[in-house]
């Protein structure tokens, strides 16, 4: 073999393990990155000392050992050092939120929205003579529903005085029927109207009650400028976090996630970050692809993108929602070497989230004053 076949046999292998050399390399930068393993925790330390054996005894005390009795076994270590060794081997592996300890605790269930003539018409229904709540049960309507919009009935409590839906053993002297004006769905109109007239007469005349209603075309009037009031203050936020370069794992989102105070949701791909008051819907919702969250092998999955929502209606001012928003992006986006974009692409920066936190105080102002606050029971029947 001469001295250029060596050259050139010595030159292709060094291509060749450059060539395979590069491939592992951009297989290794190109896997999504991983979620780090949890230590698994240490095992408990024994209760139990071993028990030293024994020394030999002499030859001459043989005969005396026999009669002795036997030594008693160790006893265990007290029931205290065994709660304090318990105690020591618990490590917590995310630090727990404040803001998520009051939704540990029992707490009585939320009553139901109650009929408000500020987003309902309501329509009164009088009785000769007071009635039970079985009796209200049985006429209730197979649907809670006129067209788009609730339909909701309550019954004056004879007891407590106090408007409320029906209940069996209870006593009721009068009842009122209500339809809501507006919702995402759009304004009531003429024909939901009607539908709902139908409904309130056929449940007035089957518990013996006449019922009174307000004028159509005033309640159409009403539901009109409602609506257009909730669309002109209807607002729906949304933040993009894409990769910069190495895509993520879906475990790797939610254990970051999580690390946040984001819990996972019943939709595989969705998390939310809980409200700080039971009853109330979550502050922020993150998504990413529900396909990558239920494929066979989701670590090998990658994700390239995932989004946070943040309905504003929907979430109480007192949870500063937007800045948690702003605030878990930014935390995030560091973290995990991401950017954050909105819906077309553009990149968001801190001087445009300034300025949509300020229009968002406006919001809340124009809300608070028409007595429809963001979170309240109002302001979360209107948006929904």
């Amino acid at each position: 073999m001469s001295t250029l076949q060596i050259f050139l046999a010595v030159g292709g292998g060094l291509v060749l393990a450059g060539l395979v050399g590069h491939s592992a390399w951009s297989a290794r930068k190109n896997q999504p990155k991983q979620a780090t393993p949890v230590p698994p925790p240490p095992a408990p330390p024994s209760a139990f000392k071993p028990q030293s054996p024994a020394p030999a005894a002499p030859a001459g005390a043989k005969a005396s050992a026999k009669s002795e009795p036997p030594a008693q076994s160790a006893k265990p270590a007290p029931a205290s050092d065994e709660k304090a060794a318990a105690k020591r081997q618990e490590v917590p592996v995310f630090e727990a939120d404040s803001n998520l300890a009051g939704l540990t605790e029992l707490t009585a269930p939320e009553k139901k929205p109650s009929l408000d003539i500020l987003i309902d018409a309501i329509a009164a229904v009088s009785l000769e003579a007071v009635i039970i709540g079985e009796a209200a049960l049985a006429a209730m309507p197979g649907t809670r529903r006129v067209g788009s919009k609730p339909f909701s009935i309550e019954g004056l409590n004879v007891s407590g005085s106090a408007w409320e839906y029906p209940v069996a053993g209870q006593r009721y002297s009068a009842f009122q029927c209500g339809v809501q004006l507006a919702n995402r769905t759009g304004a009531l109109n003429q024909i939901e109207y009607s539908e709902f007239v139908i409904k309130t007469r056929a449940f007035a005349d089957a518990i013996g009650g006449e019922a009174q209603f307000p004028d159509m075309n005033d309640e159409v009037a009403r539901a009109r400028e409602l609506d257009q009031f909730a669309v002109d203050h209807d607002a729906q936020l949304g933040m993009t976090l894409q990769a910069i370069e190495t895509a993520w794992s879906p475990g790797y989102v939610q254990q970051c996630a999580e690390q946040l105070g984001f819990v996972p949701g019943v939709i595989p791909g969705r998390m939310m970050l809980p409200a700080s008051q039971p009853g109330q819907p979550p502050i922020l919702v993150l998504s990413f692809d529900s396909r990558a969250a239920m494929a066979e092998d989701p670590e090998q999955t990658a994700l390239r993108a995932f989004s946070m929502a943040l309905d504003v209606p929907q979430v109480l001012r007192a949870e500063k929602p937007f800045a948690r928003m702003c605030e878990v992006a930014l935390k995030m986006g560091s973290h995990m070497d991401g950017v954050i974009v909105d819906d077309a692409g553009n990149r968001i920066r801190p001087e445009a989230m300034e300025v949509i936190y300020a229009d968002l105080e406006q919001l809340y102002d124009r809300l608070d004053a028409r007595e429809l606050s963001a979170g309240s029971v109002l302001g979360r029947r209107l948006f929904s």
